[in-house]
């Protein structure tokens, strides 16, 4: 008995997880992310190193580490200014975005 339980608790976390990580949308995020451009590049790949690239992150991560940011968990002056209006819709159509870039749409190399 405890080991169906136990199954059936390990399937709800996992269904409950992908289902709110699957909520954001991507063509509003892409909106949303205007103003996360100037440090993390409108293709999601960062000019500084100091920066991280966002492009092709997991969806799951952006929405727990930005969440951290605006809720004060983590700590950055900057981020913590960008971030803390944002609301959880606002945040899971944000890293929807990034996490659909491949980090090469807008590819700032040129082949000779």
């Amino acid at each position: 008995m405890v080991r169906v339980l136990t199954r059936i608790a390990i399937l709800l976390m996992f269904t409950a997880s992908a289902s709110v990580h699957a909520a954001g949308d991507p063509k509003a995020g892409e909106a949303k992310a205007a103003a996360c451009h100037a440090c993390h590049g409108s293709d999601g790949v960062s000019i500084n190193d100091l920066w991280p690239n966002l492009a092709g992150q997991k969806q799951g991560y952006l929405v727990k580490q930005i969440t951290a940011f605006r809720d004060g968990l983590r700590q950055d002056p900057v981020m913590s200014i960008y971030v803390k209006s944002l609301s959880d819709q606002d945040i899971a159509d944000i890293a929807a975005f990034y996490s659909g870039l491949s980090g090469i749409e807008k590819s700032r190399v040129t082949l000779h």
